[in-house]
């Protein structure tokens, strides 16, 4: 079976990225499934039902949950359904709305994803978290008797070292973990010791020339002058599309391939 895992879709940009190259790299590599952090689509912030679907059509078949996948209420019901292909991360705390990981079907494949969020996580470090190596643990008790093809854990974290700790700590147990949120790639997607994909960070699909998908001129005034200001998407210029291509067999990985494309403007 072949996965891919799509980076953080950052805005509007990184929405035509997907629709102009999924397509075609879906029957290019003979790709089964595909999966997309999915937690700045719309505007930077959460994701709209309509983005989902608009999605959905390009060729994403589940979408990972991270920081901002709540903002938006009209996607509750969404993350609540067993039947729609988005989850919020699993260790928010009880009582939280949504589900944190879901089973999913595609053809001859049944899958499962999880997803993580690192105990700190840039301006909401300060919020309740549950501890994610336990709650994968329970996670994965709960769900040990129910027969699926592959296990995706998506970690959403700032800190490298709790990114890498947790695929250690899931080596063998797991398809994949592969981290996101800081959207830029890292040089180490490699088969773990015990035959677990891994990644620090995939990266995002959006513009190319900005900070993280946002436009130089909306930050830099923060960076030099310690002045307050909100981020602005950038919409112009080179698109880049960041990803890794798993394949798998009888639960674990045999390969992970880093795939990176940069397509000139599209608007």
């Amino acid at each position: 079976m072949k996965i891919l895992y799509i980076g953080d879709i950052m805005g509007e940009a990184g929405v035509g990225v997907i629709e102009s190259l999924l397509p075609g790299l879906i029957n290019q590599r003979q790709i089964d499934i595909v999966i997309a952090q999915a937690e700045n689509v719309s505007g930077g912030r959460g994701i709209t039902v309509k983005d989902l679907r608009r999605l959905q059509k390009a060729g994403i078949d589940f979408f990972c949950g991270g920081n901002w996948t709540l903002y938006r209420s009209e996607i509750w019901p969404l993350l609540s359904d067993p039947n729609e292909p988005i989850i919020r991360p699993a260790n928010y705390p009880s009582g939280t709305k949504g589900l944190g990981y879901k089973f999913f079907n595609k053809g001859k494949h049944k899958l499962m994803v999880v997803s993580l969020l690192g105990q700190v996580v840039g301006k909401d470090a300060d919020k309740p978290i549950d501890n994610p190596l336990k709650v994968v643990d329970a996670i994965l008790k709960e769900t040990k008797d129910e027969p699926c093809q592959a296990k995706v854990v998506n970690f959403h974290g700032d800190y490298s070292s709790e990114k890498v700790i947790i695929g250690e700590y899931l080596d063998g147990r797991v398809t994949a973990v592969i981290g996101d949120h800081w959207h830029v790639p890292t040089a180490d997607a490699r088969i773990l010791p015990n035959g677990t994909a891994h990644i620090t960070d995939v990266g995002m699909c959006g513009t190319l020339n900005s900070s993280l998908g946002v436009s130089f001129d909306s930050v830099v005034p923060r960076w030099r002058d310690d002045k307050p200001t909100r981020n602005l998407l950038e919409t112009k210029g080179p698109r880049q599309f960041n990803a890794v291509l798993i394949e798998s067999d009888k639960g674990l990985a045999s390969s992970i391939e880093y795939i990176r494309s940069v397509i000139d403007d599209i608007i």
